[in-house]
C-alpha cells in the first residue's frame, strides 16, 4: 500500500474500570492496514497499548476512517515488550509430584576437568540432568493420556506459542473446586485459559500436594465446547487427585487441548491483553515435558 493510500481510524473512546472510575479519549488516531476495523479490535488495542488493567464496559464513539499516511513505521514504534515468567525453577533435588523421583542436576564435564581438554584459558561446563518428564512447570499433550494421541514431536508451535491469553481468577481460599460457573460470560474461544488460584505460594512445601485447587469435569466439558486452545493452572494438578480418575485430563487432551500445570506468578498478569507461550522440545514418544511458560505484555 502506498503512503497516499494508507488509512487511519479516528475515534473517541470511553472505558470504565471494574474497580471504579474510567478513562476517555477524543479524536484518537490509529494506523490500520485495511479499510476498516471493528470496535472490539480498537478496544483491545487501547487496553494493550496503554497497559490498562481492570477494564470493564467499553465504547467506541464517532469512529471514521480517513486517508492519511501512517505514523508508526514497522519496528520503530518504541513499544517495549514486557515478559512475565510463569515458570518454576528446576533445581537439583526438586520433587514436583509426590512419589515421583527428584530431579538430579550435576556436572557431566566440570569446568575443572575441562581445563585439561581445551587450550589454556578456555573452559566449559556440560551439565547432566536426570528427571521425570513431570518436573517443574510442564505441558501435557494428548499422548500423555491417550496411546495414539499426538506426542510432543507432533505438536505444532501454533498450539503453544503466542496464544491470546485470558486469566480466570479462582482464589483457593474461596474453595478448591473450580466449576463451569467460573468461565461463563468470558471470551474463551481460541484462547489460552489460565486459572489463577494462588496455590503456587505453597510450591516446594508439603502443603502443595494436599487438598489443592482443581477443575471439575463440567468445567472441562464447558472449556472443550467453547473451543479453547490450552488450559493452564497454578496448582499441583488440574484434576482432583483425591480419586484415581482424571476427567479433566481425559476431556481436554481427548479434544487436543493442551494442559500446562504448576504455573506461577499469574497474579502479575492482567485478565486479558497478553500472549501466552509454553514451548517444550520436540520429543518423540513423550507426552509431557517441562516448559518455560511466558506471558508477553504489549
Amino acid at each position: 500500500m502506498s503512503r497516499n493510500n494508507e488509512k487511519r481510524v479516528v475515534f473517541d473512546f470511553d472505558l470504565q474500570f471494574t474497580n471504579g472510575g474510567g478513562i476517555q479519549g477524543q479524536d484518537f488516531r490509529l494506523d490500520i492496514d485495511g479499510d476498516d476495523i471493528a470496535d472490539t479490535e480498537l478496544v483491545d488495542y487501547i487496553v494493550r497499548d496503554l497497559r490498562l488493567l481492570m477494564v470493564g464496559p467499553a465504547r467506541i464513539l464517532n469512529k471514521r476512517v480517513i486517508v492519511e499516511p501512517h505514523k508508526r513505521r514497522a519496528g520503530t514504534n518504541g513499544a517495549q515488550r514486557v515478559y512475565v515468567d510463569l515458570s518454576h525453577v528446576i533445581e537439583d533435588g526438586l520433587v514436583t509430584y509426590p512419589g515421583l523421583p527428584a530431579a538430579r542436576i550435576c556436572d557431566y564435564l566440570s569446568r575443572e576437568r575441562s581445563r585439561g581438554i581445551y587450550a589454556p584459558g578456555t573452559e566449559f561446563q556440560i551439565a547432566k540432568i536426570e528427571m521425570v518428564a513431570n518436573t517443574g512447570t510442564y505441558l501435557d499433550c494428548p499422548s500423555h493420556r491417550y496411546e495414539h494421541g499426538h506426542d510432543l514431536s507432533q505438536i505444532g508451535p501454533e498450539a503453544c506459542a503466542d496464544l491470546d491469553g485470558i486469566v480466570i481468577r479462582a482464589d483457593h481460599r474461596q474453595g478448591r473446586a473450580i466449576d463451569a460457573g467460573f468461565f461463563r460470560g468470558k471470551e474463551l474461544r481460541g484462547r489460552a485459559v489460565l486459572v489463577h488460584t494462588g496455590w503456587d505460594a505453597y510450591w516446594t512445601t508439603p502443603d502443595y500436594a494436599v487438598d489443592h485447587p482443581y477443575l471439575t469435569e463440567d468445567a472441562a466439558v464447558y472449556l472443550r465446547d467453547c473451543g479453547v486452545r490450552l488450559v493452564g493452572i497454578d496448582s499441583m494438578n488440574i484434576d482432583d487427585t483425591r480419586s484415581n480418575s482424571r476427567p479433566v485430563h481425559s476431556t481436554l487432551l481427548g479434544a487436543d487441548i493442551l494442559i500446562v500445570e504448576h504455573l506461577c506468578n499469574l497474579g502479575a498478569l492482567p485478565d486479558e491483553g497478553f500472549a501466552f507461550s509454553a514451548i517444550a522440545p520436540k520429543v518423540r514418544g513423550a507426552g509431557t515435558f517441562p516448559v518455560r511458560a511466558l506471558a508477553r505484555l504489549g
